[in-house]
């Protein structure tokens, strides 16, 4: 059975935590609560991993960025992220587009 970009889209949709840009260390984070940020990354930085992971192209048209994919895979909590399979198989397909979507904010 493969792979769809449902199935990727669903599987991006579905990643657990926050990320938050630190500006001490210039680099995105994850953390699983909202408040355990700490001072060093601001609030409006936040957001779920789920929206992270989507770039704006224009409206609600999205493409699901292999960049910030990487960034979260960097994190090597990749189990607690759901970063699974699906989305890993996605990260190394690069000789394919990046998938683009419209869809809602969550």
């Amino acid at each position: 059975m493969g792979i769809t970009s449902v199935d990727i889209c669903n599987a991006a949709d579905a990643l657990k935590g926050f990320v938050g840009f630190n500006r001490k260390l210039d680099k995105y984070i994850v953390r699983f609560s909202e408040d355990s940020f700490g001072m060093d990354v601001p609030d409006d930085s936040i957001r779920p991993t789920c929206e992270f992971v989507w770039a704006e192209k224009s409206g609600r048209v999205m493409s699901l960025s292999r960049e910030c994919l990487q960034i979260l895979a960097e994190q090597n909590v990749n189990d607690r992220l759901n970063l699974g399979d699906v989305l890993q198989v996605y990260l190394r397909r690069t000789d394919l587009p990046e998938i683009v979507a419209e869809r809602r904010r969550l």
